[in-house]
């Protein structure tokens, strides 16, 4: 599972070429590619680092551009001309492919190396493209490594059409070199494969027939068919390939290279760590405090156990408003909310702490590293009131590391999973007359949740039309994909940005009570927190507003001009045929329209 790791780090410790080691090239011309391009060895370890360098890894406030987690990324200002916040101009990663593309295909290498090693770049050049055209739009569209004394370099940007047209046409050139199915017990195992194309490719037509993209006539344009047709062949590819959904949710990234995984990124201790459990484990158990926690907006979204919201009085465990959830919002929910969010009172079994341990977020009861409020009776005041929350992130975390260890994280981080492909699925059925298909596929994915089918077998869905299973895909890819980056993305690129303007996120404080409901002596609720006697049920919950500092930013700002954001004025001062987006002060139409 780790060997795609081990190639790269065997391969590199050859590879002393003036001076460039890791093959992490800033200039091109700096190593000797009659070298590398004729050793199978250093030519797979160039590719190996294009993996490094272009697909993400865990991020702990990867969801905090949206509701899920604190934080406010989004203020006026934020998002300028001349700033470098939501830029993607990857040139530097497509000169590196490019010229991979070119050596592979001049060179002298078996053709069974170079045909695998073709289908990944050509993969990657497309992975990058897409990237940068979610971003911005249609971009240059470059396919040669460029030679800046003999080549034209002020390149006009693509339409947006044409790049779709050009990354389908390289997903297209992969998929023919590349193998069906890598499977986790082989040493190419991270590498892309057939699977992860297809998948991919679904998402970009997901995408060019998006209401982002579209925005005149977001449901009913000519893009939606074709989106369905590669949804249904990468659905049916990976099916026939063994993909299948995980049967316990909280096993998908604890227990590597499952079923459940399409593509995912090797990590590798101690050669490629992530800074996930540091980032979001309470600051007790962890090197620092937890980077932005779940909101109680976000809370509020899951549905209760048996699939319905918290306060639609159909609901088998109805709660009338959110004064009423918040006496019991950790009871009957979704199974997910368990595995994903950790609550004051919680058991939280940790490799180092004592049997029974309870996490706390209380004042003057948990750690100073935990805690969150503002209780005067605490006698202190915490300092991490502008970012936490009284919540933690559970999802995911690696509870055999000990506090020092914690540094060592090295789960593989899933860039895709067979659950995605299932809901891309879902979501181009639903808009070409296939609703059959999308409600099936939501139901599957609820039934491995854990809701309750009820007695009609819907599992809590409101479904009787194609706008209510819209909505509902998008509430269960917000619950299903939860702190996995999705969610800012799927907002904008459904239209619904706009929800998260005024933004305003909230936190739970935690204070310790009698069985009369009246506020417990500081003292006694420490004896019985030190013995870990006190339960979610022990106390009372106050809502405060996150950040709590009265003059920081406590709203989101977003403009509809963020459905497309603008080229860095920089780069249009160094290439004068580069047109600015349309919103942005320019001429260029980043839509399909």
């Amino acid at each position: 599972m780790k060997s795609l790791k081990y190639i790269f780090l065997s391969s590199i410790a050859a590879l002393t070429l003036n001076s460039c080691n890791t093959l992490d090239i800033k200039n091109t011309t700096s190593y000797d590619a009659d070298q590398v391009w004729q050793d199978k060895n250093l030519s797979t370890a160039y590719v190996t680092n294009l993996y490094m360098q272009v697909f993400p890894n865990w991020d702990s406030s990867i969801d905090n551009n949206s509701e899920q987690m604190s934080g406010m990324p989004f203020y006026e200002g934020t998002i300028t001309l001349t700033g470098d916040e939501y830029k993607k101009w990857d040139y530097k990663n497509i000169r590196l492919i490019n010229e991979a593309i070119q050596e592979l295909e001049t060179g002298t290498l078996d053709e069974t190396t170079k045909n695998s090693l073709l289908g990944q770049v050509y993969f990657l050049r497309a992975y990058v493209y897409t990237w940068m055209v979610i971003y911005h739009g249609g971009v240059p569209y470059i396919t040669k490594p460029q030679d800046k004394d003999a080549d034209d370099l002020m390149v006009k940007r693509n339409s947006t059409a044409e790049c779709f047209q050009y990354i389908i046409a390289d997903i297209d050139k992969a998929v023919s070199l590349l193998p069906e199915k890598i499977k986790s017990s082989s040493t190419d195992y991270g590498r892309v494969d057939q699977c992860f194309a297809k998948a991919f490719k679904a998402k970009v037509l997901l995408y060019k027939a998006s209401p982002q993209f579209n925005p005149s006539n977001q449901y009913g344009n000519k893009y939606w068919s074709d989106a369905y047709t590669a949804a249904k062949e990468a659905y049916d590819f990976c099916l026939s390939h063994g993909a299948a959904l995980t049967p316990n949710y909280a096993d998908i990234w604890l227990k590597e290279g499952g079923d459940e995984v399409i593509f995912s990124v090797i990590n590798s201790n101690p050669n490629r760590t992530a800074d996930w459990d540091n980032g979001i484990r309470p600051g007790s158990l962890s090197r620092g405090t937890a980077s932005n926690p779940p909101t109680w907006n976000f809370v509020k979204s899951f549905p209760m156990l048996d699939g319905k919201a918290y306060n639609d009085p159909t609901g088998k465990y109805y709660q009338k408003d959110e004064n009423a959830l918040l006496k019991c919002f950790w009871k009957n929910r979704d199974p997910r909310f368990a595995s994903s969010i950790l609550c004051n009172g919680d058991l939280y079994n940790a490799a180092g702490t004592k049997a029974g341990y309870r996490q706390y977020t209380a004042v003057g009861i948990a750690d100073d590293d935990d805690c969150y409020g503002t209780n005067p009776a605490a006698g202190k005041n915490p300092t991490n009131n502008d970012s936490y929350t009284g919540f933690f992130v559970r999802k995911a975390s690696d509870l055999s590391l000990t506090q020092d260890k914690v540094l060592t994280y090295d789960k593989d981080f899933i860039v895709m999973r067979f659950a995605e492909v299932m809901m891309i699925y879902a979501e181009t059925a639903n808009e070409t007359g296939h609703s059959d298909v999308a409600v099936s596929i939501l139901k599957q994915i609820r039934q491995r949740a854990g809701i309750e089918a009820g007695n009609d077998g819907m599992y809590g869905l409101k479904v009787s039309s194609r706008e209510e299973i819209r909505q509902a895909i998008l509430d269960e890819d917000n619950i299903e994909f939860c702190f996995e980056g999705h969610r800012f993305w799927d907002m904008r690129r459904t239209r619904n940005l706009m929800k998260l303007n005024g933004l305003e996120k909230f936190g739970v404080e935690a204070i310790a009570i009698n069985a009369d409901g009246t506020d417990m002596d500081m003292g006694t609720a420490r004896t019985k927190t030190a013995n870990f006697e006190l339960t979610p049920e022990n106390f009372r919950y106050v809502i405060h507003q996150v950040p709590l500092t009265p003059n920081a930013e406590k709203q989101f700002v977003i403009k509809e001009s963020f459905y497309f954001f603008p080229i860095q004025q920089v780069k249009i001062l160094e290439n004068s045929n580069l047109e600015q987006n349309k919103d942005w002060g320019g001429s260029f139409n980043p839509t399909m329209e």
